[in-house]
């Protein structure tokens, strides 16, 4: 396609700027670890757990599910699903057309944001206003930014971002424990930026 899924750049592990945040068996992705359990039996009632906890937090169709024992987790998704060398996992519903955005541009888009157990955590939808942010200035998360690079305009995608390419975790931040995260996004726009200097003033315009 043209747009390759792939973290180059060492990005920094930073907040996002908004509020972070299959249905059957199907193939499993490897995530970042294994259930300890070698019991089928448990990984199936793991497994069945997420699924109704996810039926009563009414999550949208064909959402991935996670068959977690403490911080070892399953990601079990569809065959749509695709891996890419990061570890980040991601579905295109909708290519979109043009170019993908590179470094310095800024990205026009709306997000919805889930937590493993399908719960909505936040949505620029409700918020009614998409969200804008500048590609390459660590305004986001590792996994979020690559998976907004390799889109298209126009594109929708669904992205799970694993914890390393989450926001960083401790006593410190808003995140206690390492969760997969899962955006459903919708790319709307690409803009040029240029810094303007006027006298002791300098600030950046994305048209």
């Amino acid at each position: 396609s043209g747009c390759v899924l792939n973290r180059k750049e060492n990005l920094s592990r930073r907040f996002l700027l908004f509020v972070l945040v299959s249905s059957g068996l199907s193939p499993t992705l490897p995530s970042s670890g294994k259930t300890k359990s070698k019991n089928p039996y448990d990984e199936k009632r793991l497994l069945e757990q997420n699924k109704r906890r996810q039926k009563e937090n009414n999550a949208p169709e064909d959402f991935p599910n996670f068959i977690r024992e403490g911080f070892e987790v399953k990601v079990v998704t569809s065959e749509d699903y695709r891996k890419s060398e990061s570890g980040l996992i991601y579905r295109d519903y909708e290519v979109g057309k043009g170019d993908c955005p590179k470094a310095g541009q800024q990205v026009t888009f709306h997000y919805i944001g889930y937590n493993e157990s399908g719960r909505r955590i936040d949505s620029t939808y409700l918020q009614g206003a998409p969200a804008r942010i500048r590609v390459g200035t660590n305004a986001v998360v590792p996994g979020f930014e690559e998976g907004i690079r390799a889109m298209r305009p126009g594109g929708k995608r669904r992205i799970i971002i694993p914890p390393e390419l989450g926001p960083p975790v401790g006593p410190s931040t808003f995140f206690s424990s390492k969760q997969f995260e899962v955006f459903d996004i919708e790319l709307l726009s690409i803009q040029n930026c240029q810094r303007r200097t006027i006298a002791f003033y300098s600030d950046v315009v994305c048209n």
